[in-house]
């Protein structure tokens, strides 16, 4: 797809939109490994309100999809990641260890980047 121009107003949400799937997602890195986690996983510590809370969080992601114009198709993909992640994770124990590697957030964020034709420089780069 060809690279859009995107409205200042977008950008701001799309780079939000970043921010938050980077501090759900892979917000720490475990020193000496590539395995990086974030607040999705830590929440997910949590007995019974963890996983939905991380999950309240992953639908205002959803949501700010939505206002940007991103079609039905893709948040129902995007609903799918975060109902998958939510119910997954609300395993104990195997549960915590799937949301280490399972990065909802990142791959809703990557749904919406595609659908605008647009990579992670792109909302480095000033407009």
């Amino acid at each position: 797809m060809k690279k859009q121009t995107i409205p200042i107003e977008q950008l701001a949400r799309l780079r939000r939109i970043r921010g938050l799937a980077r501090l759900m997602d892979t917000a720490l890195r475990i020193p000496g490994t590539r395995v990086s986690l974030g607040a999705d996983s830590v929440l997910g510590l949590i007995p019974g309100i963890g996983d939905f809370g991380a999950a309240a969080v992953s639908l205002f992601i959803v949501n700010e999809a939505r206002r940007l114009g991103v079609p039905n198709d893709k948040l129902l993909k995007m609903l799918v990641n975060v109902g998958f992640d939510t119910v997954a994770g609300s395993v104990p124990v195997v549960g915590d260890v799937f949301d280490v590697y399972f990065k909802s957030n990142h791959r809703n964020l990557q749904l919406v980047l595609d659908h605008f034709g647009l990579d992670h420089a792109d909302l480095d780069r000033s407009r």
